[in-house]
């Protein structure tokens, strides 16, 4: 599949995707074997200071992503790079700014299995690294909690896209089994004995939605009862995104702060 292909049209008439098989798709664009492409290397305000590596390529499209143009034109942006050159770049602005927490962000961590392992076993133990993911493909797979699971210093901050399958589709076009992986992906990372913790986009949710969704992560673990919620920021281009495709939100803030792909 060529990269144009990955763009999506005006919203208005999206067609389902299956986001494990996009996910392969993206990964035959932004990896090769151990290599992976990143577009920046930067330190960030977030987790009270961390040392941030953006990767390019996504298996969803979610139509508030920060950082769009990365994730519709993985084939455009970035460069490929080595475990060893991702961790050192990471360990160099921690050094720098006394960071102790490293991650990868931006897209999607998890695209490249072989990568990420690389890049973890080459983070100090004494440094926490923080896996933000949207779980899909660990959901779809039970051996990669398992692997991450060989990591004490990783933290995985799975990314919630809505409280039920219905909100997933209308915010990502993805199919909605894609909903249920993410679920998934935090009971395999939990029976792993990963640290993690659920992340909900709410904007789109109703309080009953909320509701019924801790009650569902509640069946996993009591603790995910307890769930971080991510509100609609209002970067760039995404209310005009949004208004092309007639999704309406709840709630959202406009940032200060230029949206963090210019940083």
């Amino acid at each position: 599949m060529g990269t144009e292909s990955l763009l999506l049209g005006n919203g208005t008439a999206r067609t389902p995707y299956d986001p494990v098989k996009r996910a392969e798709e993206t990964a035959d664009i932004v990896c090769r074997g151990e290599l992976r492409k990143y577009y920046r290397f930067r330190p960030a305000r977030f987790y009270g200071g961390i040392a941030t590596a953006d990767c390019v390529g996504c298996c969803l499209r979610c139509l508030f992503c920060w950082s769009w143009n990365q994730v519709v034109r993985p084939g455009h942006y970035g460069q490929f790079y080595f475990p060893g050159e991702v961790a050192g770049r990471l360990m160099g602005i921690a050094r720098k700014k006394k960071f102790r927490q490293v991650r990868i962000s931006g897209n999607e961590p998890t695209l490249s299995r072989e990568h990420l392992l690389k890049v973890l076993e080459l983070i100090p133990k004494d440094i926490v690294f923080i896996l933000e993911t949207n779980g899909i493909l660990i959901g779809n797979d039970r051996t990669y909690a398992e692997d991450l699971a060989g990591f004490e210093n990783i933290f995985v901050r799975v990314s919630l896209k809505g409280c039920n399958e219905e909100e997933f589709t209308i915010s990502t076009g993805g199919e909605a089994k894609g909903f249920d992986l993410q679920i998934r992906a935090l009971e395999h990372l939990y029976r792993a004995g990963v640290s993690t913790h659920p992340a909900v986009m709410v904007s789109f949710s109703t309080p009953e939605s909320i509701r019924s969704l801790c009650s569902r992560l509640g069946a996993i673990n009591r603790a995910f009862r307890n769930i971080e919620t991510e509100e609609l920021a209002l970067y760039g281009d995404v209310e005009e995104r949004l208004r092309k495709a007639h999704l309406t939100y709840s709630t959202a803030f406009t940032p200060s702060c230029i949206p963090p792909e210019q940083v």
